[in-house]
């Protein structure tokens, strides 16, 4: 048996039905309210207290360091060309010398475009090649965790393909060839095939190599001709390290378009400029309660 316990009809007070109170309008402060979302700006999660961290994805990483490393190589290939150009025109007046002397003032004007331009050219070439290799570890990994494997080889590897000179001689195209053949999300069972910018660029690399020890080995050299081969060289070797630079950031930039194709400059945000055909919408009358 089962008691249930209830309260006597009537003994409860009711309670009284209240009418609904007007719409007066919006709610009014007479001063800004203290309360509601802090005035920040948006931030990553990551960068909130009491929130997990961590690091940005490669990808998220790889746009921003290939921005800036392309720049880089863009502004030395700058630097490089009005390098060789300076280069050229000693070895113009190094042929003019033969037949007429030369103003102090020119000649003077060729040595400072000449020491200047190359000086800023190799400090520059050292922050480029840091950046772009710093832009291949990054690549790398993201190529790797985009087809959920490991990378073909390990970072010791690659550093020494990249700046032992000899090694990196032999391996900095098959590293290249590597990273082309993970971006185009190919099978890793094939072989890479390294496509025409690849060779070019491996080709140039090798050209410069060879150039910038024939131009080191031969300014070593006593004589009037032996000078003016190495001005030769010396411009052949600024071209080249142009070129190169030119042939870089192209390969930076198309392998970043592959593993992270979508941009910010590419995306345009849309605003409605006006709309035709649209049915007008019905407007509800003012409740006469409403205040103003």
């Amino acid at each position: 048996m089962r008691w249930v316990a209830s309260v006597p009809a009537g003994v409860a007070p009711r309670r009284r039905a209240q009418a609904p109170e007007p719409y007066t309008g919006p709610p009014f402060y007479p001063t800004p309210p203290r309360w509601g979302f802090p005035n920040l700006a948006w931030r990553r999660p990551t960068a909130v207290p009491g929130t997990a961290s961590g690091v940005p994805v490669p990808l998220q990483r790889l746009r921003m360091i290939a921005r800036n490393t392309v720049t880089l190589l863009w502004t030395l290939a700058g630097l490089a060309a009005v390098a060789g150009g300076a280069e050229i025109w000693r070895y113009v007046l190094l042929v003019q010398s033969r037949d007429s002397a030369l103003s102090p003032g020119v000649v003077g004007a060729s040595d400072a475009l000449v020491l200047s331009f190359s000086l800023l050219t190799f400090v520059l070439a050292l922050f480029a090649i840091a950046a772009t290799v710093w832009w291949l570890f990054v690549a790398r990994s993201a190529a790797a965790d985009e087809v959920g494997e490991e990378p073909p080889r390990p970072g010791w590897q690659v550093l020494v393909g990249t700046l032992v000179p000899g090694p990196n001689l032999v391996l900095a195209g098959p590293i290249l060839a590597e990273l082309e053949h993970a971006t185009l999300r190919r099978s890793r069972e094939r072989r890479p095939r390294p496509s025409r910018l690849v060779l070019a660029w491996w080709g140039t690399w090798l050209l410069n190599a060879v150039l910038l020890v024939l131009t080191v080995s031969w300014r070593l050299k006593d004589g009037v001709q032996a000078d003016a081969d190495g001005v030769v060289l010396s411009a052949l070797t600024d071209l080249s390290a142009a070129g190169l630079a030119v042939l870089t950031a192209l390969v930076v930039n198309r392998f970043t378009r592959l593993l992270a194709p979508i941009e910010g400059r590419i995306l345009r945000p849309l605003r409605v400029v006006r709309v035709t055909g649209a049915p007008e919408l019905s407007r509800r009358d003012r409740p006469a309660t409403a205040s103003r």
